[in-house]
């Protein structure tokens, strides 16, 4: 049975604002597996990165109708690659199949969540 959907998008010039400032923003943002990623990538793939994994996690909140804050924190939710490169989700806070889904271009990075109860 599904519990909740969610969407987000990022403009990807202000996730490039925030990777030129530094670390500390994907430091509070990503899990410390997602930053090991993350530290391996560079120019446009860092960018893309960072800003995928904040959008999963702001639709992995709509998803479960809390959105982000008092109930979910950034620590809360994972995404990591899978041997295929395909994004696996993990959360703390859900325990049933959840189901990222990621695209960007030049201008955006949408992100899509589904959430199946057990």
């Amino acid at each position: 049975m599904i519990k909740g959907v969610g969407i987000d998008a990022v403009e990807v010039d202000r996730i490039k604002k925030i990777v030129d400032r530094g670390d500390s923003f994907a430091k509070k943002v990503l899990t410390e597996a997602e930053f090991e990623q993350y530290q391996k990538l560079t120019g446009k793939r860092k960018v893309e990165y960072l800003g995928g994994r904040f959008s999963l996690k702001e639709s992995f909140s709509k998803a479960m109708g809390t959105g982000l804050g008092k109930y979910i924190g950034f620590q809360d939710v994972e995404t990591l690659w899978d041997d295929l490169g395909h994004p696996v989700m993990t959360s703390t806070k859900f325990d049933g199949k959840i189901f990222p889904s990621i695209t960007h271009d030049n201008h955006e990075i949408i992100t899509f969540v589904v959430l199946e109860e057990n």
